[in-house]
């Protein structure tokens, strides 16, 4: 059991500097000045039932640090029961580059389905996708734009949550702190399988080569991680974008039954990873799930407590390092609670995915 223990403290202690490589030291040294970075972007957003979210997307929009003919926005109305299509249309004024669609006739299902209508209408050959109920930061444009020109085919934004005092929001901004940890960590080592659809950007010449959404309707939803899959299928060059103001910032669910609804849909699209991306989550899960487990063996082997304190000491310290560049505060109960409350969810997300009916919007 000590064996175990040591072994234990060193895995986690290699987590922590691999995350503090990945995350800490290039997160804030990603924005170029050089105008001649200036790509020109088309911003496609897919937008059910958003009429109230709008006003703080097309603001956020509108303040961009990039010039205004060197993007425009390409907004599809995904059959809204609401006013989201009169809603967007009184901002069309104000972009000299802006395609009001109406997603009648699509072909693939949900959201797909309105994002490969705006993309056949988009005239830019840089692709960029945004969630309606988003509000990015200044320089989101300018931060993939720059990234862009470094010849990526994809890029992976980062998109935090806005930091409210209710204890579900905590719980869904420490959720969304561990997975954008993982997820960049695993792509700032050229192993990306993840990614935010409510900040991600693609040449479109690239997402054509990859057939679209063509090869990702094994679920409903996984139109981010599963072109990820094709694109690290067909080798393209994928990198993330994470300088400074450039995070995207959405709400997040606000009820724990909203919550278990979205996990599920998004643990359903794990299943369809490619199997080294599946052994990699297992493995790192796992790992984590038996290190918190670990304390329920101390009272018959007392060695366990070395696993658990080095568990609990790692999350500590990634957390306390890196919460402020997500704009977040966790207290120190909160990582405690939370962070085991997260292994619990997962086990739980897993089964609910497997055998429970996936639903969309």
């Amino acid at each position: 059991m000590v064996e175990a223990a040591i072994i234990s403290i060193i895995l986690f202690s290699v987590c922590c500097i691999v995350f503090y490589l990945a995350i800490g030291s290039p997160w804030m040294k990603e924005i170029g000045e050089d105008k001649s970075n200036e790509v020109k972007i088309s911003i496609i957003i897919a937008a059910k039932n958003e009429e109230e979210n709008l006003d703080q997307l097309f603001l956020s929009l509108e303040r961009q640090n990039y010039p205004k003919d060197k993007f425009e926005i390409v907004f599809v109305d995904d059959n809204s029961t609401d006013s989201t299509f009169t809603a967007a249309q009184k901002y069309a004024d104000r972009f000299p580059h802006f395609r009001l669609l109406k997603a009648e006739h699509k072909i693939l299902p949900a959201k797909k389905g309105a994002l490969e209508i705006g993309i056949a209408q988009a005239q830019f050959p840089f692709l960029l996708f945004i969630d309606a109920d988003c509000s990015p930061q200044i320089n989101w444009l300018k931060a993939f734009s720059y990234k862009f020109s470094f010849n990526f085919d994809l890029l992976i934004g980062f998109a935090p949550f806005t930091f409210k005092q209710t204890f579900a929001n905590h719980y869904f901004c420490f959720e969304n702190f561990r997975t954008t940890a993982l997820t960049f960590t695993a792509a700032w080592f050229k192993f990306p399988y993840s990614a935010a659809s409510r900040s991600l950007g693609i040449k479109k010449g690239t997402f054509l080569r990859l057939g679209g959404f063509g090869k990702t309707l094994q679920t409903l939803g996984g139109d981010d991680d599963l072109l990820i899959r094709e694109a690290v299928k067909n080798k393209c060059k994928i990198g993330i974008v994470s300088g400074e103001d450039s995070l995207v910032f959405s709400n997040t669910q606000e009820t724990f039954t909203g919550y278990f609804q979205q996990k599920r849909r998004h643990t359903a699209t794990s299943f369809h990873y490619l199997w080294q991306h599946k052994l990699f989550l297992g493995f790192w899960h796992m790992a984590n799930i038996l290190a918190i487990d670990s304390l329920f063996f101390i009272p018959f082997f007392p060695e366990a407590g070395f696993i658990f304190l080095s568990k609990i000491f790692c999350d500590y310290f990634i957390v306390y390092s890196f919460q402020k560049k997500f704009k977040y505060h966790f207290s120190f109960g909160e990582i405690f609670f939370y962070q085991i409350l997260y292994e619990c969810f997962l086990v739980f997300n897993f089964f609910s995915a497997r055998f429970f009916k996936i639903k969309w919007k």
